[in-house]
């Protein structure tokens, strides 16, 4: 097995827009850089790249263009490509300067050129994986985190409903709504003869919204990067793909004071760093790498659905004081709009930001939405999973693997389903059901097609290996 990594620069500049809420904040500095990480791995007969960068998301239209181009310049083709973002929200709103630049429209020049520097710079990274490749081993397993960094957001209320980011000292809260993953999956790529650790893929389920403020980072992922390399060394590339967390956060529902963003990172990364020597080598081959397309079906919008959006937006813009959750749905219908129909009700393009889509305009009542499986041998995969997952859909994969060791990376490839949650969950409702443009049930087809393809691999590793 040839792996490669690489890294490469991907911070804006200061006064471009940053992404995470639902008005406009121009970056004003930088805490730590913004990078796009890629791994590379290739067993002669098969290859695969997965480059994780530091953003809230991936777009369809920046997966697609990131992967025909990254295709084009190593050969490794464009559907065994994952695009994933680690979610930070200390990272650019890119999505309607991007959205101008694929039509050709005028946009601001500062603007245009971080463009240009978001899709280079992940393609460099694969470029350079790639080019980097050289024989290695790897090691894989499962570290629990023992010190409490995450915690499930969504509550069950006395009356039976479910609300998000409730306190327990609340008395109308009687349990939270389900559960966390305290699994930390890690993958570490060692030299030919084991003797340095290149790199350390590292995955775990909680929500990247821990920093605030008006300046570039990356989270708390920069911290986990900083414990591993005081373990292992200064040129290890540490990667880190986040778990299914769709409804899992920072916020401890017991106390008032929320972890800050060093101590979870240095915790997860001290974590990490004491459960390397005890990775078990995995076999080193065959590859298997597919993707397949799951057809996800849309909520629907209506003229009069977006004319009452409209009116809502324009309340927001002019700071008059509107429903958060009014808010939220507003912004998703026109969304859904610009999703479902060939001539849609309104122009997205002038009320949104974020959500805008060139790939996606009229594709009609299904979103078509990848999911991608790397397995190697019989002991490690990685599933690769669009929008923000919830635990419960995540842990069905993970119970449902036949491999050893398996690390679910959600928001690949595609960010525009938003949350996905779990069939029960839209019943109890809340902000993550109101912010999903998904009907129920579409978590379980992720689930269904993720377990199906882990299937596959385990069922091709056992007839290469006997």
């Amino acid at each position: 097995m040839k792996i490669g990594l690489a890294e490469v620069d991907i911070t804006p500049p200061n006064g471009f827009p940053m992404a995470g809420y639902y008005h406009e904040r121009l970056a004003e500095g930088t805490v730590d850089s913004l990078k796009a990480k890629a791994i590379v791995l290739d067993d002669g007969t098969t290859a695969g790249a997965l480059v994780v960068c530091d953003l809230i998301g991936i777009t369809t239209d920046l997966s697609r263009e990131i992967r025909k181009l990254a295709a084009e310049r190593t050969g490794i083709p464009a559907e065994n490509i994952v695009v994933a973002a680690t979610h930070s929200h200390t990272a650019p709103d890119y999505t309607k300067e991007l959205y101008l630049h694929l039509g050709g429209e005028r946009q601001d020049p500062l603007r245009a050129e971080y463009i240009k520097k978001l899709i280079a710079g992940p393609v460099d990274a694969i470029a350079q994986a790639h080019a980097a490749a050289a024989p290695s081993q790897l090691r894989a397993g499962v570290a629990t985190q023992k010190t409490p960094v995450s915690f499930n957001r969504r509550f069950v209320m006395r009356d039976g409903s479910v609300r998000t980011w409730m306190n327990l000292a609340n008395p109308d809260v009687v349990r939270a709504a389900g559960p966390i993953d305290p699994d930390v999956g890690i993958l570490a790529i060692d030299s030919a003869d084991g003797s340095v650790t290149r790199g350390v893929l590292s995955n775990f389920a909680l929500h990247l919204d821990t920093v605030g403020g008006t300046n570039w980072s990356a989270d708390y992922p920069y911290f986990i990067e900083q414990a591993v390399r005081d373990a292992v060394g200064p040129e290890t590339i540490s990667i880190f793909g986040a778990g299914c967390c769709g409804d899992i956060n920072h916020s401890d529902p017991s106390r008032s004071e929320r972890n800050k963003t060093n101590f979870i990172g240095r915790s997860l990364g001290e974590t990490i760093s004491k459960q390397l020597d005890r990775l078990e080598s995995t076999g080193a081959t065959p590859l298997f790498v597919k993707s397949r397309t799951v057809e996800l079906p849309l909520q629907d919008a209506t003229s009069q659905e977006v004319e009452r959006s409209l009116a809502i937006l324009k309340l927001a813009r002019n700071h008059e004081k509107v429903d958060f959750f009014d808010h939220v749905t507003a912004y998703k219908k026109l969304m859904l709009d610009q999703f479902r129909h060939q001539q849609p009700h309104a122009n997205a393009a002038e009320q949104i930001t974020w959500g805008l889509s060139r790939s996606l305009a009229g594709v009609g009542d299904t979103l078509p939405m990848n999911v991608t499986v790397y397995a190697v041998g019989r002991d490690v995969a990685i599933v690769c999973l669009p929008g923000e997952v919830f635990v419960d859909l995540g842990l069905a994969i993970k119970k449902a693997s036949p491999f050893r060791t398996t690390l679910l990376i959600e928001l690949s490839n595609a960010v525009e389903t938003i949350y996905v949650p779990h069939r029960a969950a839209y019943a109890g409702g809340s902000y993550e059901v109101t912010n999903s443009n998904l009907q129920p049930g579409s978590g379980e087809m992720l689930v269904e097609t993720a377990v199906a393809l882990l299937r596959e691999a385990a069922t091709q590793a056992a007839v290469s290996t006997n």
